[in-house]
């Protein structure tokens, strides 16, 4: 890796590992930090989307943004001496999405199992009728509990929001919500098992 001296332009030999003194125009830590910082605030945005794509997960997306400032961070200030660091970030991504795939490969071989190995089990015919007959159960049961009841009871099972959620938009307290929680539980098991 060559560096650009920033005054005159021309390249120069990177430091040896020995400790020899920094180049002159060496950046100081203090001024690595905040071209860090520029360059992330200008390129964590393209990266992020750039990851989105590749992956599955948007979370995921942001940790692969840190882990690429990480590495490029270990580099220090010689890294900001660096003719394109865009490019060299790129290049980071682009290392560190074709290490993921090896270790996802070399996960999913130790994973494989041949096919004449093992005794495929076919469609449980009885276990799928008796999950369709509880579903029935448990739709009927759930349209006998009062209409509010049902309503916390779906917003809290279903679309998964805390009681201080449901309380805020029903208008009721957070022991108002665990009563009525309760209420529609006690009223489900009971209908379910009386069936």
């Amino acid at each position: 890796m060559s560096l650009i001296d920033p005054e005159s332009g021309a390249q120069r030999a990177q430091v040896s590992p020995e400790g020899d003194p920094p180049p002159v125009g060496a950046v100081s830590p203090a001024e690595a930090d905040r071209h860090l910082t520029e360059l992330y605030r200008s390129e964590s945005p393209k990266l992020v989307r750039m990851f989105s794509r590749r992956t599955r997960n948007p979370d995921e997306a942001d940790d692969l943004v840190q882990d690429v400032f990480f590495r490029f961070a270990r580099l220090r200030q010689h890294a900001f001496s660096l003719e394109k660091p865009q490019a060299y970030l790129r290049r980071i991504a682009a290392n560190l999405l074709k290490d993921r795939a090896k270790a996802a490969a070399r996960h999913s071989e130790t994973l494989h199992v041949a096919a004449d190995e093992e005794t495929l089990a076919g469609i449980d015919q009885q276990r799928l009728l008796e999950s369709r007959d509880m579903l029935r159960r448990l739709e009927a049961a759930l349209l006998k509990l009062r209409p509010r009841t049902r309503e916390i009871f779906l917003a809290h099972r279903i679309e998964g929001l805390s009681y201080a959620e449901i309380a805020e938009r029903n208008g009721l307290s957070i022991k108002g919500v665990e009563k009525q929680m309760s209420k529609a539980i006690l009223q489900l098991d009971r209908l379910i098992h009386r069936s």
